[in-house]
């Protein structure tokens, strides 16, 4: 076996194991309101959102892996060094998925994977083969790390606002009702968390095919970028395994640190993270659960008792946001120096 299938297939599998890990790490973005507003047991949530996410990858187009897998461009580069640099940028995304998970910071996967390629990449290739696309803005064509970083920005925005304005439409719908309309509101759960899980793996796991793919077309193994569908098929597989071993450790922080989750507004949650995930996968724009999940709830809060919600936990877990694309860029430089000690 050549150095670059060896190269291409250890790539293969760190990126199977990074799609596992972010499916154990927003395991916790997708069931945590339904836990903290007691809708289902953890066991039937689990069942739910692990069935609709292997569903998501599926059924859910490849728009999302396009962007992804052509945001950097090491083509011209000998083929080791170009895989070298893909290794790392992946190795940096799980190394901060792992650290965040570890000590129960709702971090994102998006960032993780795009700031451990670009670092890998500047060091390895320079600025030129990061492909921006910001120049482009101007003649409105949105692609690129642009395009990422637009979705990355904007999705928490629309989040927090499209929340707000759910669950005050749902308080002026529901303000008489009875108490008894609660279990009205968890039962609806099962369709809204499976609609949530579906959107989740519509978005998230295409972000692992279009690095496998990467790796295929520069191992020599695809002549163009087409994600094969055994690959669709691992990555769904890989992300719903995550997803069954569930990221327990951020529940607490989702569901019960940032605002009171009650039956609406876990319903409502639900609702606004799936439409702007699936709406963003539509148009191929990768987004970060985490991010629409909290700010979701940060705006369903703001609607009913702005001063509930924990702004603390808000600054903190926004802070982590800032941090995750250079702290994973970090790591990817990092594993990039290692690398070069060891094939000289």
């Amino acid at each position: 076996m050549n150095t670059i299938l060896v190269l291409a297939t250890v790539a293969v599998v760190l990126v199977v194991i990074f799609d596992y890990t972010n499916g154990f790490h927003d395991a916790s973005n997708i069931i945590a309101t339904v836990i903290a507003s007691r809708a289902m047991t953890p066991v039937q949530a689990v069942i739910i959102v692990a069935t609709f996410e292997f569903l998501g990858p599926l059924l859910g187009g490849t728009a999302v892996a396009n962007t992804i897998g052509k945001f950097i461009d090491v083509s011209p580069l000998p083929q080791q060094t170009a895989m070298i640099i893909v290794l790392c940028g992946i190795i940096g995304a799980i190394t901060w998925n792992l650290g965040t998970w570890w000590f129960g910071i709702p971090s994102s996967s998006s960032h993780a994977l795009v700031g451990g390629l670009v670092g890998a990449t500047l060091l390895a290739a320079g600025s030129g083969a990061v492909k921006w696309g910001f120049a482009e803005l101007a003649h409105g064509k949105v692609d690129g790390v642009a395009k990422i970083l637009i979705g990355l920005i904007i999705s928490p925005v629309i989040g927090f606002s499209l929340g707000w304005l759910l669950q005050k439409v749902m308080m002026r719908l529901f303000a008489r009702a009875k108490p008894s309309i609660n279990r009205w509101f968890r039962r609806s759960q099962f369709v809204t968390s499976a609609f949530l899980a579906f959107s989740h793996g519509a978005n998230d796991a295409q972000k692992s095919m279009g690095i496998i793919t990467l790796v295929l077309v520069l191992s020599g193994q695809l002549t163009d970028f087409k994600v094969p569908f055994w690959v669709i098929l691992m990555c769904a597989t890989a992300i719903t395994l995550g997803i069954l071993s569930g990221g327990w450790r951020i529940v607490r922080t989702v569901g019960f640190g940032i605002y009171k989750v009650r039956p609406l507004h876990a319903l409502d949650t639900q609702l606004t993270s799936a439409a702007v995930i699936y709406g963003a996968s539509i148009l191929g724009a990768p987004v970060s659960t985490t991010h629409v999940v909290s700010s979701s709830i940060m705006g369903i809060g703001t609607a009913e008792r702005p001063k509930a919600v924990r702004w603390g936990k808000a600054q903190e877990i926004v802070s982590t946001w800032l941090i995750t694309i250079p702290g994973a860029g970090i790591v990817g430089v990092v594993c990039y120096l290692v690398s070069m000690i060891f094939t000289r």
